[in-house]
């Protein structure tokens, strides 16, 4: 059912705090610029490498949901883990149909790739929260 490992979320304090790491540290020379999207509460900027992508998530104001993640984890760290699923609503459906629990409303919003995502509860991956991710139609990505 899932498709190709999209990218890995890291949470973190301070986007631009964690650009110079990956850039100047681990050497990546192709990072997006941050942008913001309040309608989920973050800040998000992707560091785009040969198979896959680093996405970096910092709080967007007070209500953001990585605000208790970094109260245990003030440095940051990763956050979730996004697979790539031909159709979010057989996904979303065929994970409720085995009985892990979808996170929010249970509908999908759209994420940062512009493609509809939702969350599984990490009580039912193994202590992860994974992002099920909608393939991009007709795009590079």
């Amino acid at each position: 059912m899932i498709g190709k490992l999209n990218h890995i979320g890291v949470a973190t304090p301070s986007i631009d705090e964690s650009v110079k790491l990956y850039r100047d540290v681990l050497g990546a020379t192709s990072i997006t610029d941050k942008w913001a999207m309040p309608e989920q509460g973050v800040w998000v900027c992707f560091v785009n490498l040969p198979n896959s992508q680093i996405e970096l998530i910092e709080p967007y104001g007070d209500a953001s949901p990585l605000t208790g993640f970094l109260a245990k984890n003030p440095a940051g760290g990763q956050h979730h883990v996004c697979f790539e699923v031909e159709d979010i609503i057989a996904a979303r459906d065929d994970m409720r149909a085995k009985g892990a629990t979808i996170l929010g409303t249970g509908e999908p919003r759209i994420g940062a790739h512009g493609t509809p995502v939702i969350f599984v509860h990490p009580k039912n991956m193994g202590g992860v929260l994974v992002e099920l991710m909608e393939t991009p139609k007709g795009a590079a990505h």
